[in-house]
């Protein structure tokens, strides 16, 4: 028994990008002939092969932590000095000059 779906029961596309290969392999893409391998290579769809490598490439570029607020104020460095025993301590830039 195949019951039509409804078109408000469809499922709807999902938003997509279009991507175009290069005629030859460069730093900045790729052609067909080598997604087709990678996915032969890695056992995945060319699909697949193409999140993995975004995956990659975020995982790479994209910072993981949340940015700060930049370089601490001269209170709050004194504020740790404070805190933290200095005695003794030599900065590298002593040490090296």
């Amino acid at each position: 028994m195949t019951a039509k779906r409804t078109a408000s029961k469809r499922k709807q596309p999902a938003a997509g990008i279009l991507l175009r290969y290069r005629d030859k392999d460069t730093a900045y893409g790729v052609t067909r002939e080598t997604t087709t391998r990678l996915a032969q290579t890695l056992g995945l769809s060319e699909t697949q092969v193409v999140h993995v490598a975004l995956a990659n490439l975020a995982q790479q570029t994209l910072p993981r932590y949340a940015p700060d607020d930049g370089p601490l104020s001269d209170g709050q460095m004194a504020a740790i000095r404070k805190l933290v025993p200095q005695r003794g301590f030599v900065s590298r830039k002593k040490r090296l000059f």
